[in-house]
């Protein structure tokens, strides 16, 4: 063979293997979304199983929500992806639900059955911090593109392990993530030494963050179901939106993102270096 139909075979190759590579999956873009949801709640030790079993029953409720499935049907695309994590230290952190598309309440309710599939365990520790740098993992891996990327971080105690939740926090804001908070304000589980009496102002402080972030405290476990439909709801639906106006007049308002932190972010580590119960596990 001439140097010329040589050099004429190899290019036709290089350019049918192109194509091959511009035809497989892996090559192709991601899907379109109006949301990519990362739901990461919080089961650890302080948490008892009781809370663990309302936590798993207010997500469930709240997907298959009406109001919830109308904000997602109102967006650009009509759908949205979530996943749902449970996390406790820096290095426990369990996906319970992959990477899945709701579009409608049949999708929902396939999320559903899926985190009903096996009870919720709990770990030692609290990181809020892992749990953030974790769900922006998820994010690089989903295989979707969404208009907007939101990690909606539950819990009821500060970050006591790992990087300073704050620094974290920052990070993922200039990636263009929107942190939201649901602090618990609730005691029920193996507590106590680690407790702060001011985790909303914590969450406000140290926690949320990015374009239109906010809080909505749970000072009772009965309040716990609304206050989870009503945080999708907002997420979903955006500050422009009439649903996002009908939650501001018939609850009270949420508590959004400060502009400077008046809390001390590294409370929750501070409070472990003086720990007095060496076995305590929170």
């Amino acid at each position: 063979m001439s140097a010329f139909a040589c050099a004429r075979h190899f290019l036709s190759g290089c350019a049918a293997f192109a194509l091959t590579l511009w035809l497989t999956p892996a090559a192709q873009a991601d899907e379109p979304v109006d949301v990519e949801l990362v739901l990461a709640v919080d089961v650890s030790l302080s948490m008892s199983p009781d809370e663990l079993e309302i936590q798993r029953h207010g997500y469930a409720a709240a997907l298959t929500h009406d109001n919830v499935l109308q904000a997602i049907a109102d967006g650009a695309y009509g759908k949205i992806a979530v996943t749902y994590v449970e996390w406790a230290g820096t290095n426990w952190q369990r996906v319970i639900v992959p990477w899945t598309v709701i579009a409608s309440r049949t999708d929902a309710e396939r999320v559903v059955a899926q985190l009903s599939a096996q009870p919720p365990n709990s770990a030692r520790r609290t990181s809020i911090s892992g749990a953030l740098e974790f769900g922006n993992d998820l994010f690089a891996e989903s295989g979707y593109q969404g208009t907007k990327r939101v990690i909606d971080i539950s819990g009821d105690g500060p970050n006591n392990q790992g990087a300073p939740v704050n620094l974290t926090r920052d990070d993922l804001i200039k990636q263009g993530i929107v942190i939201n908070g649901l602090p618990l304000m609730t005691r029920g589980g193996f507590s106590g030494a680690y407790d702060v009496s001011n985790l909303d102002r914590y969450y406000s402080d140290c926690v949320i963050g990015g374009p239109g972030a906010f809080m909505i405290p749970v000072n009772d476990w009965t309040q716990f179901p609304e206050a989870i439909r009503r945080k999708l709801v907002l997420e979903l639906a955006g500050p422009a939106s009439p649903q996002w106006a009908a939650e501001e007049a018939t609850h009270p308002p949420m508590v959004l993102a400060q502009d400077k932190p008046a809390t001390d972010c590294l409370v929750g580590e501070k409070m472990w270096r003086n720990r007095s119960w060496m076995f305590d596990s929170r």
